[in-house]
């Protein structure tokens, strides 16, 4: 079995050969990996060789593992799971970045209970490109006037949009739904917004994500392996 390292940097150079390919700067796609069900073991072996950014869907889970890695105070902890109204207190107060927001209500208590002595809570908004059911996220059609709604929230920060597209190894496809998402930061700037970030493409679909201008991919089995 490889060791971390040796998969942190296959899946960088990816990133790189994709970034390139797209005539794009490789230092402006950002890794997260995914550490979710992965031991803090394995988190502080990434981090070992240099992974800072873990992506985390399980709010008691990850609290377990900040306070086990908290000798490690460079990490960057990303909350990219559902969020259910009871869990927004501790998210707001022990994570940089949430990318799984869908909601004005859940936007409202995150920017409640954000601890003053932190700096504004980095956002993104969920949305469900494809129209699945099984999705969380809001559809495209709601979304300016949720992203409206969320942008003078004083403890938020707006960043941007994510997205996970409908499972499909057609590449054609897979830009299409990520297209989509582009096309929908552009239409948002151009109503006074300032966004810079698109959350989006995992370990199959991250070189047509990056094609279509993924600021962040999320990467957890390349990364990891199979989950614990």
């Amino acid at each position: 079995m490889h060791k971390i390292d040796d998969k942190l940097a296959k899946v960088t150079e990816r990133i790189h050969q994709a970034a390139i390919l797209a005539g794009r700067d490789p230092q402006t796609v950002q890794l997260i990996a995914v550490s979710k069900t992965q031991p803090p073991a394995a988190i502080a072996e990434a981090y070992a060789w240099g992974q800072r950014r873990f992506g985390e869907n399980y709010l008691q889970e990850a609290l377990d593992k900040q306070q086990a890695l908290h000798a490690l105070d460079d990490l960057q902890w990303h909350f990219i799971g559902p969020i259910q109204s009871n869990k927004t207190r501790l998210i707001a107060a022990h994570f940089a970045w949430v990318h799984s927001v869908d909601r004005l209500r859940i936007a409202q208590r995150l920017n409640d209970q954000r601890p003053e002595g932190l700096p504004p809570l980095e956002i993104c908004i969920q949305v469900n490109i494809d129209d699945e059911d099984t999705k969380s996220g809001v559809n495209l059609a709601e979304l300016p006037a949720l992203a409206l709604a969320i942008q003078p929230l004083k403890r938020l920060r707006l960043r941007g949009l994510m997205a996970i597209p409908v499972a499909t190894s057609d590449t054609q496809q897979q830009r299409a739904s990520f297209s989509r998402l582009r096309l929908a930061v552009a239409a948002l700037n151009r109503q006074g917004l300032a966004l810079d970030t698109l959350s989006m493409g995992m370990s199959g679909d991250l070189e047509a994500a990056i094609a279509e201008g993924a600021t962040f991919v999320r990467v957890g089995t390349d990364i990891f392996g199979a989950r614990q």
